[in-house]
């Protein structure tokens, strides 16, 4: 018995109909719905976050103390996932992020002070001049250094963020030495909230993009990046001006949280901090900066009863995650709807269903993700449209014949080789 595969010679056999548009389409459409889904389970997660906060601060389980850490966890986070697109994504090492900091903070702050406009409307517009300002200072800082491989936008973003301090103590509409008092206290957890939402948004959708991808890439090797047609140092630049956009909107949030600023506030120990929670969440990570951001703020607020230890407690606490956990809390990974499925079912001890597919069900009835994909539905049409049946294409045969009846020349020959 031979398995013999069934060769067309009839060219009229070869002809298939050409793959119907419908079916990717309808393929593609489903990918748009699963996506549309996500964003918007991720949303109803989001504003079911802050319901639970809003309420807890109405019913009085939360005081002004802990709404304050909240606010400050907010600012935190915002920072950290800024510069974690700049050091984390891009693979570039900025030591001078409070420098941004401070250009949006004291832009923010000098324009509501001297602006006759409503609280809210004021603050909007500073915290959108204030990361125009601080985008303006990254393009200074970035042009020159970007162009360059190595270390040099590192050493330069360290000398900016001591120069920054320097210019804000030289100059009286800045407040000088003194800095700036008696700014409006606008910020609440609730502005707080919204902007980070938006920023997690901002970044995740900009790595998701074609821009996002080459970000990536360079990360990985700016050198096989720049041989495949990426402008690395347009998107290094674009990338370092976009962090401290964010950056400049966060300082604005501190201002007009803390009402006072002074220079000293933004000098190296500062940018030190974010950069300690972008190693400690995982470079790379978005969810894993904003964990880091919860832990390393609420950390020495708990250790306040240890004053003579704090520090230290603190340092070893950094040292042991470097030493068990070199790549961070998350590394490069996120904390996805299917990380909470699989840890929802540990709990439970049962299987749960895809969360976006239980979503999905409920919608529209049916499963995305157990469509079969376009090869699979090519393949059947194609077999629908030739001349044989489908069990005609593998059958067995051991009379050196082919499946439609003609002799196989190939088997003949191989048994005259066998009988010389």
């Amino acid at each position: 018995m031979k398995l013999l595969w069934h060769k067309e010679k009839d060219s009229s056999r070869t002809e298939t109909a050409p793959p119907d548009p419908s079916s990717s389409e309808s393929f593609a459409g489903g990918i748009v719905r699963r996506k549309a889904l996500s964003y918007v389970v991720n949303a109803v997660a989001a504003a079911a976050i802050y319901l639970l906060f809003l309420t807890a601060m109405s019913q009085g389980w939360i005081n002004s103390y802990y709404r304050g850490i909240l606010v400050l966890i907010g600012i935190n986070a915002i920072m950290a996932v800024s510069l974690n697109l700049a050091t984390g994504l891009l693979g570039e090492l900025c030591l001078g992020h409070a420098g941004f900091m401070a250009v949006g903070a004291y832009t923010a702050a000098i324009f509501t002070m001297q602006s006759q406009l409503p609280a809210l409307p004021a603050l909007i517009i500073g915290l959108l001049l204030g990361a125009l300002s601080a985008a303006a200072a990254a393009v200074l800082v970035g042009v020159p250094a970007l162009r360059l491989r190595g270390d040099y936008l590192a050493i330069i973003t360290l000398a900016f963020g001591e120069i920054i301090t320097i210019f804000i103590r030289s100059f009286g509409f800045t407040g000088g030495a003194r800095g700036l008092n008696n700014i409006p206290l606008t910020t609440n957890f609730s502005i707080t909230f919204a902007v980070l939402v938006l920023t997690v948004y901002s970044v995740y959708a900009l790595i998701r993009s074609r821009q996002g991808r080459a970000i990536l890439a360079i990360r990985e090797d700016d050198i096989a990046a720049e041989a495949s047609g990426i402008n690395t140092t347009r998107t290094k630049i674009t990338a370092f001006v976009i962090s401290a956009a964010f950056a400049g909107i966060a300082g604005g949030l501190y201002a007009h949280y803390q009402g006072i600023l002074a220079p000293e506030r933004f000098n190296y120990d500062y940018s030190i901090n974010f950069m300690v929670m972008v190693v400690f969440g995982g470079m790379g990570s978005i969810t894993g900066s904003i964990l880091s951001a919860i832990v390393l703020t609420i950390l020495p607020e708990v250790l306040l009863d240890f004053a003579d230890y704090r520090m230290l407690i603190y340092a070893l606490a950094l040292v042991g995650l470097m030493i068990f956990r070199p790549s961070g809390l998350l590394g490069r990974e996120e904390i996805s709807q299917n990380h909470i499925k699989r840890l929802l079912a540990r709990i439970f001890r049962r299987p749960l269903p895809p969360l976006i597919t239980s979503v999905n069900t409920v919608i529209t009835g049916q499963s995305g993700l157990l469509r079969r994909n376009s090869w699979s539905r090519r393949r059947e049409e194609n077999l629908a449209a030739s001349d044989l049946p489908a069990a005609e294409h593998l059958v067995q045969r051991d009379d050196g014949r082919e499946p439609d009846g003609r002799p196989d020349e190939a088997a003949g020959r191989r048994k005259k080789r066998g009988r010389r």
